[in-house]
């Protein structure tokens, strides 16, 4: 496994993470358990969580997933373990939380509750990546920095990390750190796939000029890529066969993930895959990773079974032949997701 380190920071990680939002909704506890356990014997060190999981986000089960975690952690060495956990942004804006009510933001109050909460929930008395699911781009920056600088100072968390960050926001917040001697963001948390290369539009030059490293979740297009939707299927217990039979948001989620620019892209992904001698899923998580600006891809699985294919992309380098078709693919069908 290689390992790389997260922006500017001593920390280095494993360059595939295992994400863990659906601990808690679509895998039990036990089944949780033992995908963590193959990935850490596999050379995984890196484990990305939130205080929001799992999802789809309801309060009947929020903050289930850092408790799944938390069990699991104890079952290792502590200091072997790189983990990474999220308070959850503004509840006025495009999402709205679960945690606190449902009134959750990025201010002193906020934070300090969230962080607290998830190091009970962990169990543990510190996270090594504390990051912010998502923005507040009319919210001082200056504060939430001051205040994530506090958790640094006190020991309760090593580095910092945004997520769903834009362009102006992750420079703004950078300026605020060094306006304020106060630590920085070193990683950025946005989606990232064959399917959704937005991030290379503009972000990726500010993690080269800036030091950030992209930690992408999604490579696999929310499980598209994988080929499991093709032909209009609608696997049972897939996120997005639940997704596009609900409304509001899970509902636009499905419609952006799963349309039909996004399938015939995957077909001519799957087809270069067939070519390859790749599974799908092995050649999508390798391409991820194969970036200068990425840290470590954030994987994730609902079932055991589903890891062999991204455990395979460990050590695969791509071919400039296969990373030419792909990019073939992109450029032919811009912006699947939209």
């Amino acid at each position: 496994m290689k390992s790389r380190r997260l922006g500017q920071s001593a920390i280095h990680v494993s360059d595939i993470c295992m994400g863990t939002m659906t601990f808690g909704s679509q895998t039990e506890e036990a089944e949780a358990h033992r995908i963590l356990d193959a990935c850490f014997d596999a050379g995984i060190d890196f484990y990305d969580t939130a205080e929001g999981y799992p999802v789809p986000p309801d309060t009947k089960w929020v903050g289930r997933t850092e408790e799944i975690v938390g069990r699991w952690l104890k079952t290792k060495n502590r200091d072997a373990i790189i983990l990474a956990t999220k308070v959850s942004g503004p509840s006025h804006v495009w999402f709205k939380s679960p945690c606190r009510g449902g009134m959750t933001a990025l201010d002193r109050h906020n934070i300090t509750s969230a962080i607290e909460g998830s190091l009970k929930r962990l169990q543990t008395d510190y996270v090594d990546l504390y990051q912010t699911h998502w923005p507040d781009h009319d919210a001082p920056y200056d504060e939430v920095m001051e205040v994530l600088d506090e958790l640094v100072r006190a020991g309760k968390v090593r580095i910092l990390g945004c997520s769903n960050e834009t362009s102006w926001g992750l420079m703004k917040s950078l300026a605020a750190s060094e306006k304020l001697g106060a630590a920085r963001y070193q990683t950025i948390q946005n989606n990232f796939s064959l399917n959704n290369r937005r991030f290379e539009d503009e972000l990726k030059q500010v993690c080269r000029q800036e030091g950030v490293s992209l930690i992408p979740y999604s490579p696999l297009a929310g499980g598209v890529l994988s080929g499991k939707y093709q032909g209009g299927a609608t696997p049972e217990g897939a996120r997005f066969s639940r997704y596009l039979q609900m409304e509001g948001r899970q509902a636009a989620m499905g419609r952006r993930f799963v349309n039909d620019k996004s399938l015939a892209a995957t077909e001519r992904y799957l087809a270069i895959a067939a070519e390859a001698g790749l599974h799908p899923v092995t050649m999508a998580t390798a391409w991820s990773k194969q970036h200068d600006f990425v840290a470590s891809t954030i994987v994730g699985v609902s079932a055991f079974d589903q890891l062999a294919p991204i455990l395979d992309a460990r050590e695969l380098v791509l071919g400039d032949d296969v990373m030419g078709a792909l990019h073939k693919v992109s450029r032919d069908i811009l912006y699947p997701m939209g």
